[in-house]
């Protein structure tokens, strides 16, 4: 009897710690400058891509220092993957199989494989759940102030789920829509702590290099 009455005594504290640890409810205001300041992050997540009448699944290593974005995607530059750098004027690729370009090839390259160019500048904010302070946006809130969906140049995204992240409210699930254009990033994992590698190899393919929750299509 001692045992069940210190168990649930346990269970209630437990559950007192976790409802403590849940992220305040702050203006959006103050939650945007923020995360808007926060530049320096991991992630691993899934995407689905589909461009046209191509569609393909990829999974995504993601590290930010900075201005610097450093992104590591199994699947779609190859079987093994590619590493991409962004230094925020400069864009360099390498591919599994070790060819490096550089800025237009850099970014033809991924608009040949892609489908598109990626708007790197303002997807290390959109990935964090707010928009880009360098041009206008129409922005949707939800009841906890989080974006729900955001409207900027050409992009339309929208938040699906957020994630108790240290504290702080961040996106798990979100899609980036253009014109001929869907990408859904499932996001498995944030972490505060960022290493960048200053000579990228690309994956080869041979491992699983994240866990997955659940599947993720590029069509639907």
């Amino acid at each position: 009897m001692r045992f069940l009455a210190l168990a649930l005594t346990l269970l209630i504290a437990g559950c007192q710690t976790q409802l403590r640890k849940a992220p305040a409810i702050q203006t959006w205001e103050t939650r945007r400058a923020e995360l808007q300041q926060r530049d320096r992050f991991a992630l691993k997540a899934r995407v689905a891509v589909a461009a046209g009448q191509e569609g393909f699944n990829a999974r995504l290593r993601w590290a930010q220092a900075g201005a610097h974005s450093q992104l590591s995607l199994d699947g779609p530059l190859g079987v093994g993957g590619a590493q991409v750098d962004f230094d925020g004027t400069t864009l360099s690729v390498r591919t599994s199989r070790g060819q490096h370009l550089s800025d237009a090839a850099a970014r033809g390259e991924l608009e040949t494989r892609l489908g598109f160019e990626p708007p790197f500048q303002s997807l290390k904010f959109w990935i964090q759940g707010v928009p880009d302070p360098g041009s206008p946006a129409d922005e949707v809130l939800d009841d906890q102030q989080r974006l729900a969906s955001l409207r900027q140049g050409d992009w339309q995204i929208d938040y699906g789920n957020y994630a108790n992240t240290h504290g702080q409210w961040l996106p798990e699930r979100m899609t980036l829509q253009r014109e001929g254009v869907r990408v859904r990033l499932l996001i498995d994992e944030w972490s505060s702590q960022t290493q960048l590698h200053p000579d990228p190899s690309p994956a080869t393919g041979g491992g699983d290099m994240f866990l997955s929750r659940s599947p993720l299509g590029a069509r639907g």
